[in-house]
């Protein structure tokens, strides 16, 4: 006689999250993108197998998040929000090792767009969430669980639609979790540092116009706005932003320096990313303001000059020094150039400590004896950035155990993104526990 199989959170979190990859939620930043309105659905009926009464909203045709409130054993206490989104970047196939929406288990992984962002944190909470509905577990507080559209391209049909126009669904909420913090990073064999997002670098998303004399592709034009523009883009693409320290950055390099058992000079930051080997890239672009010319366009015949030529930016600002970094740009780009703003949002920061924090700190170890939850300052930005709107606390917490050789940083938006099946498992257990903490 066979015997039936037991479900649990461990069990189901790599066929959902496989579920929701292979769900193709390409965020084309235009409107296009075709499956929101679909891993919507997916997840209100996972949600609902439970007797919850999830709602979905949609901000724009096929535009789709999902919300739910969950009753705590406590309502008096405020409540805690977990948001994740569902839509990813595109990807290109050709370039992959399996087929990127595919959501393939194999080597230990699962593979696909979305895999670390952030299919993964989805599931551990559909997976944690229905294994507690299952076993008949209530949270001590109010949980509401947001799944949200157009985070990748910042959140206007998602979560900035839901705070502005249903701010009701978190009434009560002081503090979330999203994603991009909780990933483990091996010091050594007695410390594993877990980075717990605190803070967000700003950003200006900017179109920059320079306004020529057309002619003849023939004549000399010592007014030519292609010339005048690239020059600008150039200079602007080599020019390197002083290095600031912010309150998350030392508080992170403090961490980093007692783990090592070392003194990390901020002012030798060089040394310091080689000591972090595959995370460098997400802690060095925290160190400065940046900004990335990413597009180019001018002109509509080889032998005509056009009168205007156009560049993309994308610019990211550290918490604090916004009005530096705009300032800066002005200059080196010079008075020719004209800048207009085609998205902007700020940067926010939060302090390290309180009982969510505490909570964190001891789901972690209660599973890794030698983790060591740490703040740090994401480069890019998340969905957090619309919520703290509301008054709410936001941290990155996502709770990842990796090898110590996986190059996590890269997998995000990179080709064969993927993440270990140990490591949701992991994921699944810490959440669960921060639960009952929080």
């Amino acid at each position: 006689m066979g015997s039936e199989r037991v479900v649990t959170a461990e069990t189901e979190v790599a066929e959902i999250c496989r579920d929701l990859i292979r769900i193709d939620t390409s965020n084309y930043g235009d409107g296009s993108g075709p499956g929101e309105r679909k891993a919507a659905e997916y997840v209100a009926e996972q949600l609902a197998e439970f007797g919850l009464e999830p709602q979905i909203f949609e901000s724009a045709k096929g535009r789709a998040s999902t919300v739910v409130r969950i009753e705590g054993e406590d309502r008096s206490r405020p409540g805690l929000l977990i948001h994740g989104h569902t839509d990813v970047v595109p990807a290109n196939a050709d370039d992959w090792t399996v087929h990127p929406f595919s959501g393939e288990i194999t080597d230990g992984c699962v593979w696909g767009r979305g895999a670390v962002d952030m299919k993964d944190m989805d599931a551990m909470t559909l997976a944690v969430v229905r294994d507690r509905l299952r076993t008949g577990r209530k949270p001590p507080r109010d949980l509401v669980l947001a799944f949200l559209a157009d985070e990748e391209a910042g959140g206007t049909y998602g979560a900035r639609f839901l705070v502005d126009r249903h701010p009701e669904l978190f009434e009560g909420v002081t503090e979330a979790i999203g994603e991009v913090g909780g990933f483990s990073f091996t010091v050594n064999d007695q410390a594993r540092l877990y980075l717990v997002e605190t803070a967000e670098k700003g950003m200006h998303w900017m179109r920059l116009t320079v306004e020529g004399r057309a002619g003849h592709g023939s004549m000399e034009n010592d007014d030519n706005a292609i010339t005048e523009l690239c020059e600008a883009v150039a200079r602007l693409g080599r020019h390197q932003f002083p290095l600031r320290i912010t309150k998350t950055v030392r508080a992170f390099l403090d961490e980093l320096s007692d783990a090592l058992g070392v003194r990390l000079d901020p002012e030798d930051m060089d040394e310091t990313l080689r000591v972090l080997g595959g995370i460098a890239k997400m802690i060095g672009t925290t160190l400065r303001n940046t900004a990335q010319p990413t597009m180019l366009g001018a002109g509509y015949k080889v032998n005509v000059i056009p009168g205007q030529a156009t560049a993309h930016v994308d610019g990211r600002f550290l918490p604090g020094y916004e009005e530096e970094f705009l300032a800066e740009l002005d200059s080196v780009l010079g008075p020719r150039v004209k800048r207009e703003s085609l998205h902007h949002d700020k940067a926010i920061e939060t302090s390290f400590d309180g009982a969510l924090v505490e909570a964190m700190q001891t789901a972690l170890r209660a599973e890794d004896p030698i983790a060591r939850a740490v703040p740090y300052c994401l480069s890019g930005g998340t969905d957090a950035k619309s919520f703290q709107d509301l008054g709410i606390r936001c941290f990155g917490f996502a709770p990842l155990q990796l090898p110590p050789d996986l190059d996590f940083a890269g997998m995000f938006h990179g080709v064969d993104e993927r993440v270990p099946v140990d490591g949701l498992k992991f994921g699944v257990r810490v959440l669960d526990r921060f639960i009952d903490l929080a």
